[in-house]
Order: C-alpha cells, then structure tokens, then sequence
C-alpha cells in the first residue's frame, strides 16, 4: 500500500509540480508583464490541480466506515474490534454527534484516536480503555481514559523535544492540521491516565493540505 501511494505521488504530483516550477522559472527570465501574469496564472492552476490530487489520494486511505458512515461508526467499530479480541475492555460514547465533520477533519481526528490506542495497547498494560465525544460551544471534545500506565503532559513535551515517542510526534503534527490540541494527565485519584483531544468544530479551521 505504501509503495503505490508512493508511485502515485511520484507519476501523478511529481510531474505537475515540476512543471509548475518551469511556469515560475520562466518569470525570473521573462520581463513582459503579461506572460509573467499568464506564467503565475498556470503555475498556480497546477498547483490547485495537485492540491485536489493529494486531497483524493488521502481520501482513498479512508476506512470504507469513515468514509461511509461517519466518525462515530468508525469509532465503534474499532473498539467493538478490540474488546472482540479479548485483551482490553473498550467502550465509546459520542453524546452529541449529531452531524459529520468535514470529510478531511473526520480522518486525522479517526487517524489520532488509532495512534493513541495503539500506544494504549503496546505500552499501558491496561484493563480497559473508555472514550467519550461531546461538544461545548464551537470545540469538539475527545476524552479517553485507561487504567495502565500512560504519561503526563510534562512527559508528552519532553518526548516531543527528544529523537523518540515518533508516534506522539505524528499526533501532535496531525492536529496542527486542525487547530488540535492534546493534552495529557492522571486523574485526581490518581488511579487512570486521561487523554484530552480539542478541535475547533467549525470547518473554515481546518487547514487545507
């Protein structure tokens, strides 16, 4: 799967943006005013065309229950997967989804919920693993609690500054895709690790790639 995106980027990006650039190059050579507007005009004409076919190669990545059904689904199905297994109990709430995100925001938020379950599940040792979806004014909230061993916020920024935790650092990029934050710690009790997700609902947020 890796290689074919890999070929499809290289056969189909790899072109258009080259002759992008031959489009910008010629205006360093080029003093007419009007071929320079024309130039700019059709370089940036392939860049929105490489853009959208990014944006399609990405969205064939989707899991058909992302892409069909929605967050929520995708969502039940992974952690109905899970507790099938038989290592974790998994549960999910979504308390007030009552219509899709965009599309594009659906997939990181889907692609860091499996990040952090797959950390959960490789390094927590836990018994269960529990998540709960709501909204509060224009900000989604995801919240996941476990109760293994997990890090605090002060550990997730020192991961983050160090050559390990690749994982952590691919969450954080993804969220900055969506104006996202995380935030990492122990519950009063000090008894179950939390792990908040916040990311501003509105669509006009998102960050195009």
């Amino acid at each position: 799967e890796r290689q074919r995106i890999a070929a499809d980027l290289h056969d189909d990006a790899g072109p258009l943006l080259a002759t992008a650039r031959l489009y910008l190059n010629e205006n360093l050579v080029n003093l007419d005013k009007t071929a320079q507007l024309q130039s700019i005009y059709n370089a940036k004409q392939i860049i929105d065309d490489t853009i959208q076919l990014i944006r399609n190669i990405s969205h064939s990545l989707m899991p058909p229950t992302l892409k069909n059904f929605g967050l929520e689904s995708a969502v039940n199905d992974l952690f109905q997967k899970i507790s099938g297994s038989g290592s974790m109990n998994a549960s999910c709430r979504f308390h007030d989804y009552r219509e899709r995100l965009h599309a594009d925001q659906e997939l990181i938020i889907f692609r860091v919920i499996q990040e952090l379950i797959n950390n959960i599940l490789k390094h927590s040792n836990s018994s269960f693993i529990h998540l709960t979806q709501n909204l509060n004014g224009h900000n989604l909230y995801i919240r996941m609690h476990h109760d293994g061993r997990g890090i605090t916020q002060a550990d997730f920024e020192k991961l983050n500054k160090s050559n390990v935790g690749l994982g952590l650092k691919n969450i954080q990029s993804r969220l900055k895709l969506v104006q996202g934050q995380i935030f990492f710690e122990k519950d009063m009790s000090q008894t179950y690790y939390k792990v908040t997700i916040e990311i501003p609902k509105s669509e006009d947020e998102i960050t195009r790639a």
